[in-house]
């Protein structure tokens, strides 16, 4: 049977503060027992002590009068709560504070000596008592004799008593303290464990598939980092299944179409709708259709590699080379619209390093673009200029430009705007995405500027060589 991380706290700290107790009864009985023992037995021998210095006045030869002390006997032992006797050397009680006591008895085996150097003893004092109790003596001496005894005797029952007044104030202090640590476990009960009970919560959601779930904990220490965590993560999980709903669903679409269109002509020419004098330009569709699904493919294959690692070849090569080679490419889209290329360059020569293909691909998706939505008799400008360490490439069409609305939503894969979709039939709405993967790739930011009906600048930076 599994018990969750609080109950095994709860039952720490529930077996912490039993043996904390146990402790503190043990230790502290045995300890107090000491203390009231020692400092008992010590003022009892003073007593007895100064009981003796006065009875050392009282011996004439070998006897002692005892009778003319009797009353104030019986104060000192009610005072002390105790029983004194006074004992000859043989053990014949000659003096008891009790009237009812053991005056005249004679204690057997009484043999002082025995004591050794200890002033007190504990026990029933040679039988004497039914009960334990404390006893200390000191010997009545004259002229180098010892004449006697005094003997206080103190019932343990009296230090018991007392020592359980002591050990009841230890004992509610620790009942108290133990009491006010109840907050630790409060403090831990809130801010640990019922957030960890909604991270929990939350987990157990997110591994059911619910990733619209929000664990509610905002605390600003480690249980609400791992929370915001968790719920970025959430957020993040569920803009990939969404995206990943919409990649299949853009797919889909875009495959149907071709598809539909290339079986549609197919089946026409089979079952003779379309006459054989037709059936070159429709084949030709055909071929165009198939090669709308070619590109297709290929702009998904190469988004695949760009979300690999490692996959530039970087170089140092000259940039404005590039730009030239990449728009001549163009004449022919350019002649059919009448649209001139204006290049500029800040430099004659401006080497970069970067991947040479992945640049001319990216050249040649932004400058497709611009022809594609230009007017006709129209120009597009491109710069490189440097600053710094960095090359800046801009590519500027005075075409249809993009809507407001739609500018940050181009970089995502087959996004079209309703005016793209008008004026570019042929593309897929992966060439920005693409564009974008490889600048990022190497380490640099794109960014566009456009105002609808007037036109659409890229602008994307490229570091300088170095080592050359």
């Amino acid at each position: 049977m599994s018990h969750s991380l609080y109950t095994k706290f709860i039952l720490g700290y529930l077996l912490f503060g039993l043996l904390g107790f146990i402790t503190i009864a043990t230790f502290s009985s045995e300890i107090t027992n000491q203390y009231l023992l020692k400092r008992y037995s010590e003022s009892l021998y003073d007593e007895a002590n100064q009981i003796a210095s006065s009875y050392s006045s009282m011996y004439h030869g070998k006897t002692m009068n005892v009778t003319s002390s009797y009353p104030e006997l019986e104060k000192l032992a009610g005072y002390l709560n105790a029983q004194i006797w006074i004992v000859e050397r043989q053990g014949k009680i000659v003096a008891d504070s009790e009237s009812t006591g053991k005056k005249d008895e004679i204690i057997e085996k009484f043999d002082p000596a025995a004591f050794g150097n200890k002033h007190y003893t504990t026990g029933n004092y040679y039988n004497e008592f039914s009960y334990d109790v404390l006893s200390v003596h000191a010997p009545i001496t004259g002229n180098y004799t010892t004449y006697g005894y005094v003997v206080i005797h103190l019932p343990i029952s009296h230090l018991q008593a007392e020592r359980d007044n002591i050990l009841n104030i230890v004992y509610i202090t620790a009942a108290v303290v133990f009491s006010l640590s109840l907050v630790i476990l409060l403090i831990f009960t809130k801010n640990v464990y019922l957030p960890l009970k909604k991270i929990i919560a939350g987990a157990n959601e997110y591994a059911q598939g619910n990733l619209t779930y929000h664990i509610g904990v905002n605390t600003r220490d480690e249980i609400g980092y791992l929370a915001n965590t968790l719920n970025y993560m959430s957020n993040e999980l569920n803009k990939m299944e969404e995206y990943q709903k919409n990649f299949i669903a853009n797919v889909s679409h875009d495959f149907r179409s071709p598809l539909t269109s290339i079986k549609g002509y197919l089946e026409a020419i089979l079952d003779g709708t379309i006459p054989p004098e037709m059936h070159e330009k429709y084949l030709k569709r055909v071929i165009t259709e198939t090669e709308r699904l070619n590109k297709l493919t290929q702009g998904m294959l190469t988004l695949n590699s760009l979300d690999s690692k490692g996959y530039l070849k970087r170089t140092n090569f000259d940039i404005n080379r590039v730009i030239k080679d990449t728009a001549a490419s163009f004449e022919g889209a350019c002649n059919e619209k009448n649209i001139t290329f204006d290049l500029t360059f800040s430099d004659s020569i401006q080497m970069v390093y970067a991947d040479l293909g992945k640049i001319q691909q990216v050249l040649y998706n932004l400058i497709d673009n611009a022809l594609k939505f230009s007017h006709s008799d129209s120009t597009v400008l491109i710069q490189a200029s440097g600053k710094y360490e960095k090359i800046f490439i801009s590519i500027k069409d005075t075409g249809v430009g993009i809507p407001k609305d739609s500018i940050k939503k181009i970089w995502e894969r087959f996004y079209k705007t309703d005016s793209s979709r008008g004026k570019d039939k042929k593309g897929t709405g992966l060439g920005l995405a693409i564009v974008r993967e490889i600048i990022q790739s190497h380490g640099e930011n794109i960014d566009v500027v456009s105002t609808e009906g007037v036109g659409s600048e890229f602008i994307f930076s490229l570091p300088r060589a170095t080592n050359l």
